[in-house]
């Protein structure tokens, strides 16, 4: 049976080669993209492993001091309890949050999976949010917020705020009104508001229209899904 400090050893090895795999593929990405990256950033960042019934693993750029009393009682028979552990650390805002259940391996291989999967859904992120806030002229500031929401792990605010960009759209609406909305659905949802990941153009003008004054397009605050 392992001890406490092979645990701790294998956890930190584990973490290292997340972190060795995220960067790797970060390397195959464009700079602009590379440089919105939360895992990336400039600035001080602290893994926490926390075990319960399951192991879980979050990063954070939160200042934690010493951990005074490292026993809390979390029941995590329904499921993991992502927001208990962060309660408990007094964790704001995550860059990553993961959970390793009972019976699952810590391999180098499994962590490179890990890795260059965040990695990839990360840049995934940042050009979703360049393409969104190149379609929402006046508006880049509510973009800038979300993608910061995103990047710290503010679910609800990030939901908040992609309602707020497309106020008409009753999907981003439901979102907005769940205490954990995805948020990988949310901004695929607020993508296809404004057109979508393909070359968007706004409608042409319609007939009768003052001269160079375009109907409303997806992008538009005053325009409805599907009318």
């Amino acid at each position: 049976m392992s001890t406490p400090e092979q645990m701790r050893a294998v956890v930190a090895h584990y973490v290292e080669e997340i972190h060795r795999a995220y960067i790797a593929q970060a390397l195959t990405f464009p700079a602009a993209v590379r440089g919105q990256m939360p895992l990336l950033a400039p600035g001080p960042l602290t893994v926490a492993a926390v075990g319960a019934r399951n192991l879980h693993v979050l990063a954070t750029r939160d200042s934690l001091g010493p951990v005074r009393s490292p026993e809390v009682e979390l029941d995590e028979s329904a499921g993991p309890a992502f927001g208990e552990v962060r309660h408990a650390l007094g964790v704001g805002t995550v860059v990553y949050h993961f959970v390793a259940e009972p019976g699952a391996g810590l391999s180098g291989h499994q962590a490179a999976h890990v890795g260059t999967g965040l990695a990839g859904g990360h840049s995934a992120m940042a050009r979703d949010f360049e393409t969104i806030r190149s379609r929402t002229r006046g508006r880049e500031d509510l973009v800038d917020e979300m993608a910061g929401a995103a990047a710290a792990g503010l679910v609800r605010a990030h939901a908040m705020l992609a309602a707020a960009l497309a106020p008409y759209n009753a999907a981003l609406a439901a979102f907005a009104s769940q205490a954990r909305p995805d948020p990988d659905a949310v901004r695929r949802e607020l993508l296809a508001t404004v057109g979508g990941r393909t070359q968007w153009q706004p409608p042409p003008v319609e007939s009768g229209s003052p001269s160079g004054s375009p109907s409303a397009g997806p992008g538009s605050p005053s325009a409805r899904p599907g009318s």
